[in-house]
């Protein structure tokens, strides 16, 4: 079978599983943030943290409860690595240099999972699990659970309250993440996946050699960390490990996992705002960029343009045999276009031409289909700006979701989209103008610039994958990158509360003749468009003096 064949029937395969869970998970999770009732268990941690689950909380002590979980889940993080040596299951290890415990608190809380340590010989296992996989489930819930807030300003008149960020946190943990997470990682396991409390197996290898093997808690993290669209891996080397992901089945499993909820956040956006066609729109648009993205990605690799590549015939530098081209594009397609990070092939032996769809993938925002939560309230910004420039086509008003789109709405979105530009922009430029982070830089010329702008990218969109041929785990870039995690999560994250609580407080306007339906391919076309025109116009330059400039 060639590997485009297996690509053609990998990617359907993986569109039926995803169609099929479309409708009963997107239909559950309405149901879960909708519904009145909670559970003992909920009811229990409830009055542990002193949350009254039945207060309706206005937008800025929404957004508040949100950063001061966020602020003590950082510095929870930070000391349990610093304090390393002196817990449980540390195997050994001594404390994370307080650098790169920063980096790595910061890159957990914000859903960012860029790491420059080699987990296998880094952490221990509680640290791991009580630690990493912890926030992988923290730090998606409140993904989610800002989505929800956003969807409730649509859905809400006369008022600025849009719910408990507590009691959409812990539903988002305890109804939705967990029980899922658990099924994928029994799946993972019967496919191979490792799972035990070893602290390592000395084995002799081929040439004669002995090596220690470290196993740990992986299957449970692998699962939650592509269900959260988290992305840390237990090893270096992420999802290409064999561990992690043994062989292709559990490849394509990692790929519907990472995919699940992003895609089914759409029906449940269509379910709460009663109007399943809203949802379609998203979801065709999404679905767009991605396919797009994803031939564009394939083509470059299978082509492998260059002579080096063309001398040996494939781009299967940096790649698994056991995957081959296609399975590595899909899943470094998925990966790209939802803030998860994991890899199961080097990014950095990509050709020019695929990185930088790699690259431009990240700089859409992630909304192809994005992040677990960010993904839909990233693509409702842009819904919003759509409907804007067709507002201003016709000479009316625009309206989206029988609500007026004014003046605070628009600066609201303005801020959000400048935002992640802006940061992205300004440290990459300093990266390159400051002698020491130069240093860092392994490639010069085109390629350096990309491996610079990649990360910066990866970082401020909280990615967390990496190109890689570039030495990360230096101070100015352990603190520069957690800086640019921190401000490209919380910044757009305060920014979307805000805008949900301005269209809360508006009372909706009946639809009229010169209303634009929103859930028509006219409308999709120019969510597409938009989406496109912003990320292009963007970082266009510096992607013409990075990847395009290396491929041409």
């Amino acid at each position: 079978m060639s590997d485009t064949t297996a690509g053609l029937l990998q990617a359907g395969l993986l569109i039926a599983a995803l169609a099929a869970c479309y409708r009963p998970l997107g239909a559950y999770m309405a149901r879960v943030y909708q519904s009145e009732h909670d559970s003992r268990v909920e009811r229990v941690m409830y009055r542990v943290m002193g949350v009254d689950p039945k207060a309706d909380q206005r937008w800025p002590v929404y957004a508040r409860s949100l950063l001061a979980f966020s602020a003590v889940s950082v510095l929870f993080l930070y000391g349990l690595q610093r304090f390393q040596p002196h817990l449980p299951l540390s195997l050994g290890f001594v404390g994370v240099a307080p650098d790169q415990a920063w980096n790595t608190a910061t890159s957990f809380v914000t859903n960012t999972n860029w790491q420059s340590y080699s987990g296998e010989s880094t952490m221990g296992h509680l640290v791991q699990m009580a630690g990493l996989a912890v926030q992988n489930f923290a730090s998606a819930a409140v993904g989610m659970a800002v989505a929800v807030a956003l969807i409730r300003g649509f859905m809400r008149s006369r008022t600025d309250r849009l719910g408990n960020f507590w009691v959409d946190l812990v539903r988002g943990c305890l109804r939705i993440l967990l029980p899922l997470a658990v099924v994928g990682t029994v799946l993972l396991l019967a496919m191979g996946a490792v799972q035990n409390f070893t602290s390592g197996t000395d084995v002799t290898t081929l040439a004669g050699l002995h090596q220690t093997i470290t196993g740990g808690p992986v299957a449970s993290q692998e699962a939650i960390k592509e269900l959260g669209t988290n992305g840390g891996g237990f090893y270096n080397a992420n999802s290409a490990h064999p561990f992690e992901n043994p062989n292709a089945l559990s490849n394509i499993l990692e790929i519907f996992l990472l995919l699940l909820i992003p895609v089914s956040l759409t029906r449940t956006f269509g379910l709460m705002v009663k109007d399943k066609r809203q949802g379609y729109a998203l979801l065709a648009a999404m679905g767009v960029l991605w396919a797009t993205i994803l031939v564009g990605m394939t083509v470059a690799e299978a082509n492998h343009p260059g002579t080096a590549l063309n001398l040996a015939g494939s781009s299967m530098e940096g790649k698994e045999t056991r995957f081959g081209v296609a399975a590595s594009t899909l899943f470094a397609t998925s990966t790209t276009g939802t803030s998860t990070g994991a890899v199961n092939s080097f990014h950095d032996s990509y050709t020019a031409l695929g990185g930088g769809l790699a690259i431009f993938n990240m700089g859409l925002g992630e909304i192809a289909p994005g992040g677990v939560g960010t993904g839909l309230y990233g693509i409702l910004v842009l819904a919003i700006v759509a409907v804007f420039v067709a507002g201003l086509m016709v000479g009316r008003t625009p309206e989206y979701l029988l609500k007026k789109i004014t003046v605070r709405e628009i600066k609201l979105v303005s801020l959000y989209i400048l935002t992640m530009p802006v940061i992205v922009l300004v440290g990459t430029g300093l990266a390159m103008a400051l002698p020491t982070p130069k240093e860092s830089i392994l490639n010069p010329g085109p390629h350096g610039l990309s491996e610079v702008l990649y990360a910066f990218m990866s970082a401020t969109n909280n990615n967390g994958s990496a190109f890689a041929g570039i030495a990360v785990n230096t101070s100015f870039y352990n603190t520069a990158l957690g800086v640019a995690m921190l401000a490209g999560r919380f910044i757009p994250i305060v920014l979307a509360i805000a805008l949900a609580g301005s269209l809360a407080r508006q009372q909706p306007v009946p639809a009229t003749a010169g209303t634009l339906p929103t859930h028509r391919p006219l409308f999709v076309g120019m969510l597409v468009g938009v989406m496109i025109i912003v990320a292009g116009l963007t970082f266009f330059p510096a992607l013409a003096l990075g990847p395009l400039a290396e491929g041409l």
